[in-house]
């Protein structure tokens, strides 16, 4: 047998580099929710990773049914989607000191220095498209990403699933139809 490498073969070693990567990135995830080792993000910033923190709990905070969006993993997982989506970190990075811009322009301080009321002010200003004067536009098209990746997060983690409380993937031996409360709510029989 040859010690050679053929062609073919480097090939296929080069094409597992880039899945090897995520896979990393996924196991550093991993091991960042599991309380394995602190997660050390490769994209965000300390000051833009202290501020991803307090945003996302700001979209979706704890609550009596779950935790919140930090607890679910979702900094970690748009660290992540920030390095496999090149793409998403101008407006993610734009859109971070935008926010930083305008809290300091309207409290003197940075987002994540700000009380939670002055965030919520300036989040309602930008978390309805239709509502948002046109000088928040920029904010607007930010929000509207972040809500959405942490959206993505959250009910894509064990958490959000169990949030959801979404039963599929699960054996039903007899199907008993829809419940009767559910019928009614829809003001449907059979």
């Amino acid at each position: 047998m040859s010690d050679d490498i053929t062609r073919r073969e480097m090939l296929g070693w080069l094409a597992l580099v880039p899945l090897a990567s995520q896979l990393a990135a996924a196991e550093a995830a991993h091991r960042a929710l599991t309380g394995d080792a602190p997660y050390a993000p490769k994209f965000f910033t300390p000051h833009e990773w202290r501020t991803v923190r307090i945003l996302v709990d700001d979209v979706i905070p704890r609550d009596a049914r779950s935790g919140s969006a930090t607890d679910a993993g979702v900094p970690e997982f748009m660290d992540f989607m920030m390095l496999d989506h090149p793409a998403g970190q101008l407006p993610m990075r734009g859109g971070l000191h935008w926010l930083d811009t305008t809290c300091l322009e309207r409290f003197g301080l940075a987002v994540a220095d700000c009380a939670r009321a002055q965030r919520t002010a300036l989040l309602d200003d930008i978390a309805w498209p239709a509502r948002a004067r046109p000088e928040m536009s920029h904010g607007v098209a930010f929000f509207t990403m972040f809500r959405n990746l942490t959206a993505s997060g959250f009910w894509s983690s064990r958490m959000g699933v169990a949030d959801l409380r979404y039963i599929g993937n699960t054996v039903v031996h007899e199907w008993q139809g829809c419940p009767p409360a559910a019928l009614a709510k829809l003001g449907v029989s059979y």
